[in-house]
This record gives C-alpha cells, sequence and structure tokens, in this order.
C-alpha cells in the first residue's frame, strides 16, 4: 500500500489566509521528503476553510520546492471552465513538472461556488463529462478544430496559419493526457462507474463512512466486470483523517480536544450535512438513526488515531471492510499545531506504514487483492 495526502485544503475559521496558505505549502514539502507518492490539491472559491481557488497555480508553485511527489488536482471542477483554457493549462502544467501531473477531475462540490459564478441550476454531471470529452478530443486531435459539444463547441479554422504557428492548441507532457482521476462521495455513486468505464482511477471521499466506500468498491467491482475487466484495487485512492501520536492516550486527547483540528471539522462538516439534509451519510453505520447522530459521534468513527500500532492494525481493519485500495490518502487537517500535526505525518510514514506493508506482504496474493 503505498501513502500520499489529500488537501482540501482545511483550516478553523477565521485564520489568516496567507499563514494557513504557506502551512499548506510547507506541508506539502514535508509530504515530499517523507517519501508520500501524490498530493492532491482541491479547488474551492467560496468557503474561507477551503481556500485554494486554483489547484494549477498551487501545484505550480510547489513543484520546483519539491522532487519526487506527484502533483494531483483534487479536484477541479469541470463545469466552472471553458474547455479551451484549463486544457491549455493543463497542458502547460503538465510540461512545467515534466509528467508529475494526475489531472483529478470532479462536478464541483459547493453550491455557493455555481451561485457566485451565475450558474446555480447547472446540470453538472453532464457539463463535467462534456468537457472531459472535448478536452480528450482537443489534445487527440490538431489544428483545424470543429469540435461539438452540449454545452461547449471548440471551433478553430479560420485563422490557422500554420507557417506562423496560429491555431495549434499545446499537448500535454504525457501523451496522450495525464492521469485521470475522479472522486466520488455519495453511496454506490454513478461517478464511479464512469470512472470504470473511461480507465479513471477512482478516490473515496474522506468525509463519508466507512460503509459508503464500502459500496464504492462494490460498485466500482461490479461495473469492471460487466466491462469485461479484473477490477484493481491499485487504481483506488481511499482518503481518510489520520491521527498518529505516541500512545493511544495521546492520539485521543488530541482528536478529542474541543474545537480542536479533528473536533472543529467534523463538528463543522455535520453542520453542512444537515443543512444539505444528508447527515444520514455521516452515521457510522447504515442503521444508525439521524437522529442521534452528534458531530462527536462521526469524529469518533471517521478518524483513524492511534499508536503507530493501533493505526496500522485500523488501516488494515478498514481495508478488510471497504475492500482491497492500495493508496491512501491521509487528509490534511488545520495546521496550526505544526508540530503536532507534522510529528503525525512523520509516525504515518515512517512506522505505521511499514507495518501495513509487512502484513499485507505476509498474506497470500489473493487476500492481498
Amino acid at each position: 500500500m503505498k501513502l500520499s495526502f489529500f488537501m482540501m485544503p482545511l483550516h478553523s475559521m477565521n485564520r489568516d489566509y496567507h499563514t494557513t496558505l504557506m502551512e499548506d505549502v510547507e506541508s506539502v514539502v514535508l509530504a515530499d521528503k517523507l517519501g508520500f507518492e501524490e498530493v492532491w490539491i482541491g479547488e474551492h472559491y467560496t468557503c474561507t476553510i477551503e481556500q485554494v481557488s486554483s489547484p494549477l497555480l498551487f501545484l505550480a508553485h510547489i513543484a520546483s520546492k519539491t522532487k519526487n511527489i506527484k502533483l494531483g488536482t483534487g479536484v477541479i471542477p469541470l463545469p466552472l471552465y471553458h474547455p479551451v483554457m484549463l486544457s491549455s493549462h493543463i497542458a502547460l502544467l503538465d510540461h512545467l513538472t515534466e509528467g508529475r501531473l494526475i489531472l483529478g477531475v470532479g462536478t464541483g462540490a459547493l453550491g455557493s461556488d455555481f451561485e457566485a459564478f451565475g450558474i446555480p441550476n447547472a446540470n453538472r454531471p453532464e457539463m463535467m463529462m462534456d468537457s472531459l470529452d472535448i478536452m480528450l478530443k482537443i489534445w487527440a486531435s490538431s489544428a483545424p478544430y470543429e469540435i461539438k459539444g452540449k454545452y461547449w463547441n471548440v471551433t478553430l479554422k479560420d485563422k490557422v496559419w500554420p507557417d506562423l504557428g496560429v491555431g495549434e492548441l499545446p499537448k500535454p507532457y504525457q501523451l496522450p493526457h495525464p492521469p485521470l482521476a475522479l472522486s466520488v462521495s455519495s453511496p454506490n455513486s454513478n461517478s464511479i462507474r464512469v470512472a470504470a468505464q473511461r480507465n479513471m482511477m477512482p478516490i473515496s471521499a474522506n468525509f463519508v463512512a466507512s460503509w459508503v466506500v464500502k459500496t464504492h468498491w462494490a460498485t466500482y467491482a461490479d461495473e469492471m466486470q460487466k466491462l469485461g475487466k479484473v477490477p484493481d484495487g491499485g487504481n483506488w485512492r481511499v482518503a481518510r483523517s489520520i491521527f498518529v501520536a505516541d500512545t493511544d492516550a495521546a492520539a485521543e486527547a488530541y482528536v478529542q480536544t474541543p474545537q480542536g483540528a479533528y473536533d472543529w471539522y467534523y463538528d463543522y462538516m455535520f453542520q453542512v450535512y444537515k443543512r444539505l439534509g444528508a447527515a444520514a451519510l455521516l452515521a457510522p453505520t447504515p442503521d444508525t438513526p439521524e437522529s442521534t447522530i452528534t458531530h462527536q459521534m462521526v469524529r469518533d468513527s471517521f478518524v483513524i488515531y492511534g499508536s503507530p500500532e493501533t493505526v496500522a492494525r485500523k488501516i488494515l481493519a478498514l481495508r478488510e471492510e471497504v475492500g482491497p485500495f492500495e493508496r491512501l490518502l491521509m487528509t490534511a487537517h488545520d495546521g496550526k499545531d505544526k508540530a503536532i500535526m507534522h510529528k503525525s505525518m512523520e509516525l504515518l510514514a515512517k512506522k505505521v506504514m511499514p507495518m501495513v506493508n509487512a502484513k499485507l506482504g505476509a498474506r497470500t496474493p489473493e487476500m492481498a487483492r
């Protein structure tokens, strides 16, 4: 199992924008030094706790500060972009990073973003697929262009002057395009069927219960079998909130600190889901009555915390429960307690993952898949 890093990012309310951005950069640089395989950066416009408005800009900034870590967009909301603009920006960043880019895409999660852009009632799934199809055609073809979509058209034929280099749209460094990933969060998500159909890497979100994540693998495997393909856990990424300390007691005390990094986050997410009428997705089990759910219940069931030995055991138990994922995404939380959070990252990379992989390596191939 390989370890990666997922940043929405997440910061407590009313913290200084510049300070938290610099914390994010520092955390990614540390992840690279610790051997994390990938970092995934989200995109949001109208939310102060999730404040990276362009993962492409953020990744371009940290590319020169890191050496090996792959740089993933987690995710770009395709309905908010014209495909010509986005395909060109992606191609540029892929060249600047010399092929370290992974393109994670999605429909967009924040209704407030779409309201701000003037399309509050947009059919986001349709727009996402339309945009993706157009970008793939741009990368696979050359001028002149005549690409018809449902929401966008790309026509470039009258001003194509090959002798002057005019009219051609840029191609990525990785051909035919960077690896593609798709985020999934709802139970039995149709998006994960799309991921199977399109050879995209599915990413299960950290802010849904493990029983929801379990439906993701079942749905993905079902769709792959329908396509006559063998489902491979190596393509599946599962994001979770993880906190590691020297002892179980120290980890529990930190995670359960009122309005601490984890307590605040799950209180926040609980309030968001309640307003959306979707609090049931945070239930620890499918049959937990919605009226009994509290943010403390969500926090304690969603966060994998403890000593290195305990966290290794919990990660293996999660894998047994949900399915054979081979990429674990540690979710970044507010970094105000920088030393504590960085130590957690170091313990996870240096102590927990070797124990996890030692256990997985001891199993038969059938058990490990």
